[in-house]
């Protein structure tokens, strides 16, 4: 009897276990597919927070990072006097390439005097950014100088920082994707994994943006023509405007002349036509002979007789 009321209890036991584990099977299910959700929220939370708990613990690396390397902007504006434009922008582009840059944007215009002015961008190595302005003012007579440095070594550290954080946001969100089950977690979870990458994309461009600029040094050369060298062009305007006034004369009977053999070949079909018209009239109109008359005969007259004979 003992035997029969402990096997009952523990059949009863085992149809509760069996109950209470079917429950909490479904109330697990139930919080997987709002878990995302939840996920999603969190990180978002947590993403700020992490941005700015980055910014700051990473002060530690920023002081580090202005120990051992600053990032630094460096911009110079030369005007320069030069006889010859042409051969100072030949030897600019020289003392570019030889120091390891390239030149950029070039323009040259004549103002109202008749002066020529060249501007160009050059792009040159911090390291050769000092001697290539000394070389640039060697090209003839320095009228003006300009020259800026800007430190954007917390610019370049900070985009560093947040670059590295949103790495980690769009990690995680990659990762609640792979777990997501529903398809609404999913749709939920792609819109904000397009918003994150874009931002890291930003920063990514940003951060680019600084190391070109921090990379290179840039010098903008402005060229010049004295106002002499211009008053000697204008003294040998005069030959020059003889020139183009004879060329322009030579131009007008090459185009007259060429205009009369045009015309004169046009007409010539038109004028061996004409002339073969004229020929078989003048050949139709011509009158025809009329047959002319036999000759007279003429008899001579007998010979006389002399008086001797008579």
């Amino acid at each position: 009897m003992n035997r029969s009321l402990a096997a009952l209890a523990a059949a009863l036991l085992a149809a509760s276990l069996a109950v209470a584990g079917c429950g909490a099977g479904s109330s697990s299910n139930d919080s997987t597919s709002s878990s995302a959700q939840r996920g999603a929220a969190a990180d978002t939370g947590s993403n700020e927070k992490s941005g700015a708990a980055g910014s700051g613990s990473s002060s530690g690396t920023s002081k580090t990072t202005n120990l051992a390397q600053s990032y630094v902007v460096r911009t110079a504006t030369l005007t320069v006097e030069a006889k010859n434009v042409q051969d100072a922008l030949a030897k600019a582009r020289t003392l570019v390439d030889g120091a390891g840059g390239y030149v950029g944007d070039e323009s040259t215009s004549l103002d109202d005097a008749g002066r020529e002015h060249s501007r160009v961008q050059l792009k040159v190595p911090p390291a050769d950014y000092e001697q290539l302005l000394e070389d640039l003012a060697g090209l003839g007579k320095l009228t003006d100088r300009k020259v800026n440095a800007e430190d954007v070594t917390s610019q370049v550290v900070d985009v560093q920082s947040r670059i590295t954080s949103q790495k980690t946001s769009v990690a995680r969100l990659r990762e609640l994707m792979n777990r997501a089950v529903k398809l609404s977690d999913v749709v939920t979870l792609e819109g904000e994994l397009s918003t994150r990458e874009a931002d890291l994309e930003a920063l990514q461009a940003q951060q680019k943006s600084l190391k070109e600029r921090t990379d290179m040094a840039t010098v903008t050369l402005v060229l010049t023509e004295p106002e002499a060298v211009a008053a000697a062009k204008k003294d040998d305007g005069v030959w020059a405007s003889v020139g183009d006034a004879l060329g322009a004369g030579w131009h007008a009977f090459y185009v007259t002349f060429r205009a009369i053999l045009v015309a004169l070949a046009a007409a010539l079909p038109f004028a061996a036509l004409a002339a073969l018209v004229w020929v078989l009239v003048r050949t139709l109109r011509r009158p025809v002979p009329a047959p002319s008359a036999p000759a007279p005969v003429t008899v001579p007259a007998p010979v006389g007789r002399g008086p001797e004979e008579e």
